[in-house]
């Protein structure tokens, strides 16, 4: 029994060591100069918790499925809509209900994905709802949750524009 003992936390160790080699060398998100303008009325602290999301998610996802090791990944967020109204948005309009107050929301990506041996594809992504009544949850980045997650499961699938 001893035996046994000793190999489950050895075993552990070379999983998660496999899971540190398999994964991209590096995933940069940044935000469009064009979308920059838009950022701040929807307020940095937010617009940057969406960029550390993305980035975690893409990392996560290909890190988990073994997908695109030793790819550089660079995303560019070129629209961002809220399902409700940020901190920003309700301190410069206060009409706006933070609970109340839903819109369409979603996200739109941009960028490359260049391979281990070289190879540069494009990637171009967006998720928006289609009328209000799609709009699923209570999270203020709904959408813009769920346009990230979908892209990281495409980029695992290899494929980089969908539409």
């Amino acid at each position: 029994m001893r035996r046994f003992t000793f190999l489950a936390p050895l075993t552990a160790a070379l999983a998660l060591a496999g899971a540190a080699a398999a994964q991209p060398s590096a995933v940069v998100v940044t935000v469009s100069p064009d979308f920059a303008k838009t950022a701040e009325e929807l307020g940095q602290r937010d617009v940057q918790q969406q960029v550390d999301d993305l980035t975690a998610k893409v990392t996560r996802v290909l890190t988990e499925r073994h997908a695109l090791d030793g790819a550089r990944i660079e995303l560019t967020i070129t629209d961002l809509k809220p399902n409700r109204p940020t901190m920003q948005q309700t301190s410069a309009k206060p009409g706006l209900d933070p609970m109340r107050s839903i819109s369409i929301g979603g996200a739109a990506i941009e960028g490359t994905v260049t391979t281990a041996s070289g190879e540069v594809h494009p990637v171009k992504y967006d998720h928006y709802s289609n009328t209000l009544a799609d709009v699923r949850g209570f999270s203020t980045w709904q959408d813009a949750s769920t346009a990230f997650n979908r892209l990281a499961r495409n980029l695992a699938e290899g494929r980089y524009v969908t539409r």
